[in-house]
């Protein structure tokens, strides 16, 4: 069976390898689980290779170089590229698109997979800013409003990969049909921004960003709010009051901020995706993706060399 069904293109298999051969938990509770340093896998299709710092990226220390632009990227999955290579990833493409202008620019990607809007903070906190970014990026996503998970899984999701997929087999065929508990996902993920919900976690994501805020703000470390949409359903799109939200939070904290739905909602939302299954964005997506944020930069004049730090 397990030949059968693993082509190593299963989205949920492929996500349990991620967990068992690139992440560890984090001894910060806070931050709940990160990547092992120097681990390597091919996941997805494609080869991950993370560095000492524990980030999916080359070795870049904490020093700064003379005379040169250091960007941060804050994020989950989207941000570490799932199912795309490394070159390829918004944070390369961005990184490779400054350069073309001139400019000596390093584009740290932070990203890790499964992480929420306030573990992104705890994991910036406690080591990221040693970097001492001229401006952190922090790529929200619309499950970023999720709690931070416990570890304590059964231990047939920690050793099994048949259990792992006919497990979310179940799940997929329970949501679609409304079974038992299982709620659709556009319902599940609105009921994150939903304050009278159980599972929302809106309100940690409020007071981990303004966290953030006041830490840069003091540092002299821009902020740059992204929101990367949801794509599988672009027009109409399902969550312009979860939209809103997020950049009504930007504002008050007088944080710039830029929504990428734009970017891409000319497309029929298929071609952004890694597979017909796994709507995370793809090559093309993640192209678009790095237009517009070097767009908004240049616009604003920040693709500039810096001694900051130093």
């Amino acid at each position: 069976m397990r030949l059968a069904v693993d082509d190593g293109m299963q989205f949920d298999l492929e996500m349990w390898k991620y967990a068992r051969e690139v992440k560890r938990v984090s001894a910060d509770p806070r931050i709940g689980h990160e990547h092992r340093p120097s681990a390597t896998a091919h996941l997805m299709g494609v080869d991950v290779a993370i560095n000492s710092h524990k980030f999916r990226d080359r070795e870049i220390g904490f020093e700064r170089t003379p005379d040169s632009l250091r960007i941060m990227m804050l994020g989950d999955s989207l941000t570490f590229g799932w199912g795309v290579p490394n070159d390829k990833t918004f944070v390369k493409r961005l990184e490779a698109m400054i350069h073309a202008t001139g400019v000596q620019a390093e584009v740290i990607n932070a990203g890790v997979g499964n992480y929420n809007t306030s573990m992104e903070v705890a994991a910036y906190l406690s080591e990221g800013h040693r970097f001492r970014p001229d401006i952190l990026v922090l790529n929200y996503f619309i499950n970023d409003a999720e709690r931070t998970p416990r570890y304590d899984s059964h231990r047939l999701e920690r050793t099994s990969a048949a259990y792992i997929y006919f497990a979310s087999r179940i799940d997929v065929a329970a949501r679609m049909l409304g079974l038992g508990s299982r709620r659709p996902w556009y319902d599940y993920l609105r009921d994150l921004y939903d304050p009278s919900s159980p599972t929302s976690g809106w309100a940690e994501v409020e007071a981990a960003v303004a966290r953030l805020a006041e830490f840069c703000r003091a540092r002299g470390t821009m902020v740059l709010v992204t929101n990367l949409p949801e794509l599988r359903q672009l027009k109409p799109y399902p969550f312009e009051r979860e939209r809103t939200m997020v950049q009504a939070l930007a504002n008050r904290l007088d944080l710039p901020y830029l929504d990428l739905l734009p970017a891409v909602d000319d497309l029929e939302p298929g071609r952004l995706w890694v597979t017909p299954t796994d709507p995370h964005p793809n090559i093309l997506a993640d192209e678009r993706f790095a237009a517009a944020i070097f767009d908004f930069l240049r616009a604003r004049n920040l693709l500039r060399t810096t001694n900051h730090g130093n």
